[in-house]
């Protein structure tokens, strides 16, 4: 029986052959990606969605949207995140097949300010 599971990735692979499935999916990427530290960092420290919620300062039905991953976060929920959850938050955008060109000093050397309780670093290259 075991042998005839189809595992996640092979799923996930046939998925993302159909056009429509890969744009959600690629659109939803950093909603997952925050989904899943915001429901680690609430069973590392035995939470509940309400007393994670309180400590980021949002209703607990926000919580609850963002372990969803359905939602792309905006800057203002990210830095509400890092500042909540105590923890370095580095957005890096650029073209997706281009290096990366800016390490962290040169980033500081660039430019930053304080949103919420946390720094917010800028630079371009």
């Amino acid at each position: 029986m075991a042998d005839q599971l189809i595992s996640n990735d092979d799923v996930l692979a046939k998925d993302l052959r159909d056009p429509e499935f890969r744009v959600e999916w690629e659109r939803t990427a950093l909603a997952r990606w925050l989904a899943v530290e915001v429901a680690r960092y609430r069973a590392e420290h035995d939470l509940s969605q309400r007393q994670l919620a309180e400590r980021l300062g949002v209703h607990q039905s926000d919580l609850a949207r963002m372990e969803a991953g359905e939602h792309a976060p905006s800057l203002d929920r990210l830095v509400r995140v890092a500042g909540g959850l105590d923890i370095e938050l580095m957005i890096d955008i650029r073209p997706e097949k281009k290096a990366a060109r800016l390490p962290k000093k040169r980033a500081l050397d660039a430019g930053s300010f304080a949103v919420g309780g946390c720094e917010i670093v800028l630079a371009t290259a």
